[in-house]
């Protein structure tokens, strides 16, 4: 990479480079990334919709095969057996697969966020009427064990909103798909105005508009911790705030969405749009095309990949196939007439004593 890309990256601020800040992953791709590895798992279909009694189920998916050991390997002959370690417990990464009605996640312990979280829109999911946002409530995850469980009181008086990574809206079809929406594992701490309640939510109406023009559509989103270079030194730093007391959620830089269009079709086209946005304030007026990378951006900053079996012959570009426009919408009375401030607002009721 040449200086005057690096510098580039540099002048650009937030909200204007965002995007390129994350493309900056994909201009080295190597041979070995075009490998094709494991899948991410399909979201379910849409059930019918059930009167719901917030549910706290989930159900493990299984281990890849690749990060079990099938035995512990003994070198003949050998001074030592450092896999002999595991037979007092295997230490991780561990990732808390959740597989719910609404969505599917992906838990890192670590940062207390989703790693990823699938969800699936169509016509008729977002036809259906079964939930109510104003019976949901934020709950913490009990399937999460509690010392890398995200908490509620670690979001209070933290300044930030509680993001949904999926949204309360993509899932009305159910009260209890709604309500699943509001697990922790499907929150982040996002900036409140400017970006959760106003462009990230144009974002997803985007999203949602989607299924006039496509039958089924996938999505999956996540945060992700970007460098951004140092004025003083010219140097390249990841730099993220944490929250709670004690601090243990970080608050990600960007968000991103890799959206699957598809044409309903059996061995059909799917258009894809990877988007990479800061968590900052973003002008309404801003383009959502000037935060569109390619989705090698994505796989590279987020250390995912998400269509290594998809053939290169079925792949279109979103925004080449539509018109990848947002629809700017006034939330602020829809969120008053919630009483929750749509459920995200930094005033924070503090959580029950136990």
């Amino acid at each position: 990479m040449s200086k005057s890309t690096l510098a580039m990256f540099a002048a650009l601020g937030a909200g204007g480079g965002a995007a390129l800040t994350a493309a900056v992953y994909s201009l080295r791709a190597s041979p070995e990334s075009k490998k094709p590895e494991s899948q991410i798992a399909a979201a379910p279909a849409v059930p019918k919709p059930t009167s719901s009694v917030p549910a706290n189920t989930s159900t493990s998916l299984a281990v890849p095969s690749q990060h079990v050991l099938s035995s512990v390997p003994v070198v003949a002959g050998g001074a030592a057996n450092p896999a002999g370690l595991f037979e007092y417990g295997f230490p991780g990464p561990v990732s808390d697969v959740a597989n719910r009605s609404a969505l599917i996640s992906s838990y890192d312990r670590r940062t207390r966020n989703p790693q990823w979280v699938v969800e699936h829109m169509t016509p008729e999911s977002l036809a259906q009427r079964g939930g109510d946002r104003k019976h949901s409530v934020f709950v913490e995850d009990d399937s999460v064990p509690p010392k890398f469980r995200g908490l509620l009181k670690d979001y209070f008086r933290s300044g930030y909103d509680r993001g949904h990574q999926v949204p309360a809206a993509d899932a009305k079809w159910s009260q209890r798909a709604m309500d699943e929406t509001f697990y922790l594992t499907n929150i982040c701490p996002q900036v409140g105005e400017g970006f959760n309640r106003d462009y990230w939510a144009h974002f997803e109406d985007f999203c949602r508009r989607l299924t006039g023009r496509y039958p089924s559509v996938r999505i999956v989103t996540g945060p992700l911790y970007l460098p951004r270079k140092d004025p003083v030194d010219n140097k390249w730093y990841v730099k993220y705030e944490m929250i709670g007391n004690p601090p243990s959620i970080a608050v990600p830089t960007h968000f991103y969405k890799v959206i699957f269009a598809e044409d309903g079709k059996a061995g059909g086209n799917v258009a894809i749009g990877a988007f990479v946005l800061p968590n900052a304030p973003i002008p309404n007026q801003k383009p959502i095309t000037d935060f569109e990378v390619p989705i090698e951006a994505v796989e590279r900053a987020s250390g995912l990949e998400f269509a290594t079996k998809l053939p290169v012959a079925r792949r279109k570009r979103l925004c080449a196939d539509t018109a990848c426009a947002l629809v700017i919408r006034d939330y602020a009375d829809k969120q008053k007439a919630f009483g929750k401030g749509g459920g995200n607002q930094r005033a924070i009721s503090p959580p029950p004593s136990p």
